[in-house]
């Protein structure tokens, strides 16, 4: 078609100049001069070639570009060097013909849309398999960030990889450190001595001990779990190299009821041993004849006696204890009025405060006070306050019952006008086997009526047992249950 339009216009154009020429040639100033009718014809090839040198310059402007792309696609992929190098060629010997080039460069193009279209796809692939292992990663650290146990983990070289919050309490670092060596900062140096084991073995091991460690200023003992680890995925820089995970686990109540356990069997041994001391020694006696006569017999087998109850009413108790704690008491609930219960209670401790010249007072509420309780249960916890009290204050003194509705709880106290506790006894009171060293003279008993009777107020019926006392002024024992109206 360009050929065309050049042939046209340069036809129209030579035409133009010839009929000029003629009509010039009517001059005879320009008919007689050859080199005017040479001029004309002369301008007039000039004109009629102006249309190709248009188009030849075209053509070398669609090359230049043609080859300025594909240049710019050799730069990205090397593949189109042979296309450029088809287009090279042609420019080289003149070719004419471009369309096996222009298709040739339509084929490139084609096959660069159909990889970026493949690259694009794969890139969508990535992006979400980053968003999921993101994803994956951030539930990881919530999770961990809400576990109590510290759990932290570190390289071949010491340097801390993870740390959840409580490992950070424990080690003292900053959220922010980026890498904090536990070298230096270790919370004990026998467990550095286990990592630099498990470092120096470079062997899929582990060891789990228990250490006592100071975390903000308080001394708490952790089981610790350590396991070496390759902490290098495969192909990665840190291929091939030994780190470890550590779990610290606070076992300190646990440590506590250990030890509590053991002063249990150690205080219920010795418990054990006064009374079977007696008996035995009062058995050897009469084996040996030293009770001549038949008062003599009576009184040794009166201590016996004594004794053997003292035995069985400790025995009794650490039974009773030992079945609220593993809850395998019979436990029979009712509606019952708790004024009831305390009359009863009253009226069984009276005969041993009249023994001590003790002044038991009777202060009931004249109202309804009802709770959903075990009879025989709080009648014991009852008597075991009353007893308490009793043994504890001196002759002459006062131990008042006393009770009251407070809304939708019933309360009833014990208060006497003894000895009375200091603060530290208060907190300790109602330990098992626990008695005040300077009343155990006061009065025999095995340390466990108190801890009995809150065992039973608290955990048996969900009341509390407080208590509140003053050295030299006496002390007051405190139940809080919760009120029932139904009574069967």
């Amino acid at each position: 078609m360009i050929h065309s339009k050049a042939t046209l216009l340069g036809t129209a154009a030579a035409l133009g100049v010839a009929a000029g020429a003629a009509s010039l040639a009517n001059f005879d100033s320009w008919a007689s001069s050859w080199w005017a009718r040479f001029a004309c014809f002369t301008l007039a090839a000039l004109l009629a070639a102006l249309p190709w040198i248009s188009c030849l310059a075209s053509v070398r402007r669609q090359q230049n570009e043609v080859r300025r792309q594909l240049q710019r696609l050799c730069q990205v992929d090397s593949r189109n060097a042979s296309a450029l190098a088809a287009v090279e060629w042609q420019a080289s010997i003149g070719a004419a013909d471009w369309r096996r080039t222009l298709a040739l460069l339509q084929e490139t193009l084609v096959d660069r849309s159909n990889r970026l279209l493949a690259a694009e796809h794969h890139q969508t692939a990535l992006e979400i398999r980053a968003r999921r292992s993101a994803e994956q990663a951030e539930r990881a650290v919530n999770i961990l960030s809400g576990l109590p146990e510290a759990v932290i983990a570190i390289d071949a070289y010491d340097a801390v990889l993870l740390a959840n919050p409580s490992a950070q309490r424990l080690f003292g670092f900053e959220e922010t450190a980026p890498g904090p060596s536990v070298s230096r900062r270790a919370p004990s140096a026998r467990w550095q001595a286990t990592l630099n084991q498990l470092h120096r073995h470079r062997t899929p091991s582990g060891r789990t001990e228990e250490l006592e460690l100071e975390a903000e200023g308080v001394k708490r003992w952790y089981q610790v779990t350590t396991t070496a680890v390759r902490i290098g995925p495969p192909g990665s820089e840190g291929e091939g190299e030994q780190g470890a995970v550590a779990v610290f686990r606070d076992i300190s109540a646990q440590k506590t009821n250990r030890r509590h356990n053991a002063e249990f069997v150690s205080a219920a041994s010795h418990e054990m041993k006064t009374p079977l001391a007696g008996i035995k020694a009062y058995v050897e006696l009469l084996a040996d004849g030293d009770a001549q006569d038949e008062a003599t017999r009576e009184e040794f087998l009166g201590v016996i006696n004594g004794q053997a109850d003292r035995l069985q009413r400790l025995i009794d108790n650490l039974l009773n204890i030992a079945r609220i704690e593993a809850g395998v008491v019979q436990v029979s609930k009712q509606g019952r009025p708790l004024n009831e219960i305390l009359d009863e209670a009253y009226r069984v401790v009276l005969p041993q405060s009249e023994a001590k010249r003790i002044k038991l007072i009777r202060d009931l509420s004249p109202l309804y006070l009802g709770v959903h309780a075990d009879r025989d249960l709080l009648l014991q916890a009852a008597i075991n306050l009353l007893s308490n009290a009793v043994k504890y204050t001196p002759p002459e003194g006062t131990v008042t019952l006393r009770s009251r509705l407070l809304d939708a709880e019933v309360q009833f106290e014990v208060e006497d006008t003894g000895v009375g506790l200091s603060d530290d006894d208060c907190r300790r009171v109602f330990d098992k086997f626990y008695r005040v060293e300077k009343n155990k003279q006061m009065a025999p008993g095995t340390g466990l009526g108190l801890p009995l009777a809150k065992y039973i107020v608290e955990d048996v019926h969900n009341g509390a047992l407080t208590v509140e006392s003053e050295l030299g002024r006496g002390s007051t024992f405190r139940v809080t249950l919760p009120a029932s109206t139904q009574l069967n």
